[in-house]
């Protein structure tokens, strides 16, 4: 049966991991509507009283089901490393709670499958945080591709070109049991995302990839890959966290009635056979500002486009709705993950 969601009060959120992506969570709470946080957890019982208080909460643990038991808490923020997502995930869920997922939900698809078939069972429900979809930039290319505006589309491409200073890559960072792999799966995912948001899947891959600069990890920091969609339409995804000082990221739609680029989310050309009202406000508007970039540091992001989907959620919450990106569409990316690093490990195309 699905959990009684408490109408008449904010919706409580408790955040299970506290590395830097929390701080982001912590803030995003803070400013949505309807929010507010109750607690966090972490294995260092220091650290989680240290994180509750500088953010105004009230409850913390190193112990997972203690914050689970607490029924002010009905939304649980899974922040832990990618591969750690399964075993808090199940354990939030069987206590009734719904989730919000860093991405990715997991690192391969059959672990998200584990989290998402429970949840739908027990009737809670999972955002997977892929906050580029809440830019105003990206939310007009999406309505172009709705609207028909592309036609026949004919190249779609994503380009990822960043920068990450060696001692990033400390801990967890670009191991394969707890990142799950590289620049593909923890940078280039929000790009691969927005491409099959705007495109479609893909039916078959091909890629390579390698550790150029980052030599000392165990993932690729540097990828490329074709693809060929569902619709017949051919695009390709370059991927790097190793080339300096780091762009931003591009997402270029091509089609035979209009092409456009998307610069993080600023759109840098807007060019359609036939206009229409209002494309020269989208080819002035300047939002990228208000989510930020990281091209050059992960933590130069801004906490805008989490606080979208966190109001998202608790709107969804209280209309008894689906949320605007659920964990089996944040699925998508990771399944298309796993063909480009199977294709790269056998060097052939891999179908999807």
């Amino acid at each position: 049966m699905p959990p009684v969601t408490p109408l008449s009060r904010p919706i409580g959120f408790g955040i299970v991991g506290l590395g830097m992506i929390a701080e982001f969570h912590a803030q995003a709470i803070a400013g949505a509507a309807g929010a507010r946080l109750v607690g966090a957890v972490s294995r260092d019982a220091d650290k989680a009283r240290a994180y509750v208080q500088r953010h105004g909460a009230s409850f913390a643990t190193n112990r997972l089901e203690e914050l689970l038991a607490r029924p002010e808490v009905d939304v649980v923020c899974i922040t832990t490393p990618a591969g750690a997502h399964l075993e808090p995930a199940l354990a939030a869920i069987a206590a009734g709670k719904h989730l919000v997922i860093e991405k990715p939900v997991e690192i391969t698809p059959e672990r998200c499958d584990r989290i998402l078939e429970a949840a739908d069972a027990r009737g809670v429900k999972v955002a997977a945080i892929f906050q580029a979809r809440f830019g105003e930039g990206a939310r007009n290319v999406k309505a172009a591709v709705d609207a028909g505006r592309f036609g026949r589309m004919v190249l779609a491409s994503a380009q990822v070109k960043w920068h990450r200073k060696p001692e990033y890559y400390s801990g967890y960072r670009g191991t394969l049991d707890l990142d799950g792999g590289g620049v593909l799966l923890n940078q280039a995912i929000h790009a691969i995302d927005l491409l099959l948001w705007f495109a479609g899947m893909p039916n078959h891959v091909y890629c390579r990839a390698t550790r150029r600069v980052h030599e000392r990890i165990a993932a690729e920091d540097t990828a490329s890959a074709t693809l060929q969609f569902a619709s017949g339409a051919l695009g390709s995804i370059e991927a790097t966290t190793a080339a300096w000082p780091g762009w931003q990221r591009r997402i270029e739609l091509c089609g035979e009635n209009g092409s456009v680029s998307l610069e993080d989310d600023h759109v840098a050309r807007w060019d359609f056979r036939e206009a229409q009202p209002g494309d020269e406000a989208i080819r002035s508007a300047q939002d990228t500002a208000k989510l930020g970039s990281g091209a050059s540091a992960p933590n130069a992001i801004s906490f805008e486009g989490h606080r979208r989907q966190i109001e998202d959620l608790v709107a969804a919450i209280h209309g008894n709705r689906a949320v605007a990106i659920d964990g089996w569409e944040a699925r998508r990316p990771v399944a298309v993950i796993n063909a480009l690093y199977a294709s790269a490990r056998s060097g052939l195309p891999v179908a999807l």
